[in-house]
C-alpha cells in the first residue's frame, strides 16, 4: 500500500505494515484505526484483518519501484516499532530504506523504548529521518530515547497536542510539527501551548511546522498561526555531528528531494 499523501508535511505513505494497539492518550481516537476498519467493511483484502497488526511481506520493497524522489511516511497505519514486528522485518524495511537514497523516509512511533533497544541493530543512512510522537508531558521520556538514536534527522510529532510543553528537550532535534486532534470527538488545543512550543524552537533554531488547528472539521480550522503558515522543515549540516540545525521554509514550488540530507 502506497498512496499520495494529504498529510502536509509529506508526500507519499508506504505501509509495509498496518494495524497497531493503544499505547498512550495520543491513541485514543486513533484515525488509522477509524480509516482501517472503513476499508475492512469496503471489503478492501489489504485490510481483511481491520486493525490488528499485519506484515505486507510483498510490500517491503515497494519503495525501489519509485524513480521519483520522494518525501515517504512510513507507516502511517501502524508502528514500525511494534511489539510484534520481528526485528528482522524491521531490518527488511531498513534495507530498502538504505537501498534508496533519493527518496527521504520519515518515520514516526511512540514505542520509543524498543526503537532505542533495536537501533544498534539497523543501518541509519542519512535518508532516514526518526521520529518519536509527543502528546503531552507524560510521554516526554520518548524523546530522550529519541537523541540515542543515530538517525540524521530527528523530529517530534506534537499531534494530536493534548497539553502543555513548556519544557520540550530540543537538544539533539532538528524538526517539531504540532497539530490539534481532528475528527470525530476531537479533543480541544490551546493556542498558547502551539505558541509555546513555536517560541521555543525559534529560540532553539529548530525548524517548525503548525499542521492544524484540527477539531471535528479541520477543514474549516485551518493552519495559520498569528497570521502565518509555519512550513519549515530542516536542512541539515554536512556533518552528521552537528548538533545546531539550520532551517528553511518551503515553499510550494520547493523540491522536496532537495531537503534530503
Amino acid at each position: 500500500m502506497a498512496t499520495v499523501s494529504k498529510i502536509e508535511w509529506t508526500q507519499m505513505t508506504w505501509n509495509p505494515v498496518t494495524g497497531c494497539t493503544k499505547v498512550s492518550q495520543g491513541c485514543k481516537h486513533c484515525y488509522a484505526e477509524r480509516m482501517a476498519k472503513r476499508l475492512q467493511k469496503m471489503g478492501v483484502a489489504r485490510y481483511a484483518n481491520g486493525f490488528r497488526l499485519t506484515l505486507h511481506d510483498d510490500l517491503v520493497e515497494l519503495p525501489k519501484r519509485w524513480r521519483k524522489p520522494s518525501m515517504i511516511f512510513v507507516n502511517s497505519m501502524s508502528d514500525l516499532f511494534h511489539e510484534q514486528i520481528p526485528l528482522e522485518f524491521i531490518q527488511r524495511v531498513f534495507r530498502t530504506m538504505n537501498e534508496c537514497p533519493h527518496h527521504t523516509f520519515q518515520v514516526l512511533t511512540k514505542r520509543s523504548r524498543r526503537l532505542r533497544e533495536v537501533a544498534d541493530a539497523l543501518h541509519w543512512t542519512p535518508n532516514i529521518w526518526m521520529g518519536v510522537s509527543v502528546e503531552n508531558e507524560k510521554v516526554l521520556f520518548r524523546v530522550h530515547d529519541l537523541v540515542a538514536v543515530p538517525a540524521r534527522v530527528r523530529f517530534l510529532s506534537c499531534e494530536p497536542l493534548l497539553g502543555p510543553l513548556p519544557n520540550l528537550p530540543l537538544e539533539g532535534i532538528h524538526w517539531v510539527i504540532v497539530g490539534g486532534e481532528s475528527g470525530p470527538k476531537a479533543r480541544p488545543m490551546a493556542p498558547e501551548w502551539v505558541r509555546e512550543i513555536r517560541d521555543q524552537c525559534q529560540r532553539a533554531g529548530v525548524a517548525f511546522f503548525f499542521k492544524q488547528w484540527g477539531g471535528v472539521r479541520k477543514d474549516l480550522t485551518g493552519r495559520v498561526l498569528d497570521g502565518k503558515v509555519y512550513d519549515e522543515y530542516p536542512r541539515i549540516a554536512s556533518t552528521q555531528e552537528s548538533r545546531v540545525p539550520s532551517y528553511r521554509l518551503l515553499t510550494p514550488q520547493s523540491s522536496f528531494a532537495s531537503l534530503s540530507p
